[in-house]
């Protein structure tokens, strides 16, 4: 006999080795899943900040805000239920940025928004490009449709959700909604082209918003929440239209009706930018006065100088246009304004995000009033 283990310990090594390798791969190959698993995670992950960095999430607040305050405003009714005003909440949310995709596919494939840069070039003063993320490459249009159904494929889901528990009071509200977000700039209507963009956002943002978050929230509709809506809405319309002053070089170029160029004339733009402004403090008084708002909603004049404040820096900007005014506190944040200043946008930002503040800052008052007074 040759010298060397024995039969049975022979084997026995050989299924240990078997077993040993076997071991091995297995780990190798779970190590292999677990890092492929983590670098797709990872992947999406950036793809997701990629998308909602581009939705345009700056201007959120002026859906959530107007939607948190008809919250506000429901807690106090019989039916409320604060999962369905979240998933409301949510809902406007993803809505809204599936509303900014939209305007962004539908604007590339009227015009590609390149012409920004064009006019700069040719001397005019505009701001930089709309959809960089799609000139530069970064994106497909096709990619940007799907991500844009993605997020209205949420909405609708959430919107079922509180259909399901609620009636089709908010079935027609999301319909009426839906159909005048995708007709903003969406054909056949392309409601912004045509003078119409800046009312239909503050339709949409303010009364249909606050209308549909409240019945989802309690199943009900209040009075003095129609009432709060109408000023709501008008300081939204306000954002958008102040945008379209401060572009109306660059949309009269290139032959979009906004607003501001259907009516052309400095005046005529101040005249209603003065209504639009302060108009829902006129509202607020008189639903004050006549016994459908509480005394406490004076407190409401306290943005009154961010209004007055907006109006003089809008008529300094018809006269003197290169004029640049320095954030102060009091105007309420001004995001990565460092950065504003290096891209030379700095003279549109203060104005627009001013706006966006005023309604803030005047949602924010409205919420603390829902709950105390």
């Amino acid at each position: 006999m040759r010298a060397g283990f024995p039969s049975d310990v022979r084997k026995e090594k050989t299924l240990y080795d078997t077993n040993i390798f076997a071991a091995n791969v297995m780990q190798s190959t779970h190590n292999k899943n677990h890092y492929t698993l983590q670098a797709r995670v990872l992947q999406g992950a950036r793809l997701l900040r990629f998308w909602y960095g581009n939705a345009r999430p700056r201007s959120l607040p002026q859906s959530i805000l107007p939607s948190a305050l008809a919250v506000c405003f429901a807690t106090g009714a019989p039916g409320f239920n604060c999962w369905l005003a979240a998933l409301a909440v949510l809902g406007v949310s993803c809505a809204h940025l599936a509303a900014n995709l939209f305007d962004d596919y539908f604007d590339y494939c009227i015009r590609k928004t390149d012409y920004r840069d064009t006019l700069r070039h040719e001397g005019f003063r505009a701001r930089i490009g709309k959809c960089l993320y799609l000139t530069s490459g970064e994106a497909t249009l096709k990619q940007l449709l799907l991500v844009a159904l993605l997020f209205a494929a949420a909405a609708f889901i959430i919107g079922s959700l509180v259909f399901y528990y609620r009636d089709k009071t908010i079935l027609h509200i999301a319909a009426l909604t839906a159909l005048l977000a995708l007709s903003y700039s969406g054909p056949p209507l392309r409601l912004s082209y045509h003078g119409l963009g800046e009312l239909t956002i503050g339709i949409i943002f303010g009364p249909l918003n606050m209308l549909g978050t409240y019945y989802a929230a309690c199943g009900e509709i209040s009075q003095p929440l129609i009432l709060v809506s109408l000023p709501i809405g008008l300081l939204v319309m306000n954002i958008v239209y102040v945008h379209s002053m401060l572009d109306f070089i660059p949309d009269k170029k290139i032959g979009k009706q906004t607003l501001a160029v259907m009516l052309g004339r400095e005046t005529a733009m101040l005249a209603v930018l003065f209504l639009v402004l302060f108009l829902p403090y006129g509202l607020i008084a008189w639903g004050i006065l006549a016994a459908r708002l509480p005394p406490a909603w004076w407190l409401m004049l306290l943005t009154l100088p961010m209004a007055v404040s907006l109006f003089r820096m809008m008529l300094i900007h018809t006269r003197q246009p290169d004029r640049k005014f320095a954030p102060k506190l009091w105007m309420g944040p001004m995001d990565s304004w460092r950065q504003i200043e290096a891209v030379g946008i700095d003279w549109f930002m203060i104005r627009w995000l001013l706006a966006r503040n005023l309604l803030a800052t005047l949602c924010l008052i409205g919420m603390v009033l829902a709950f105390v007074a």
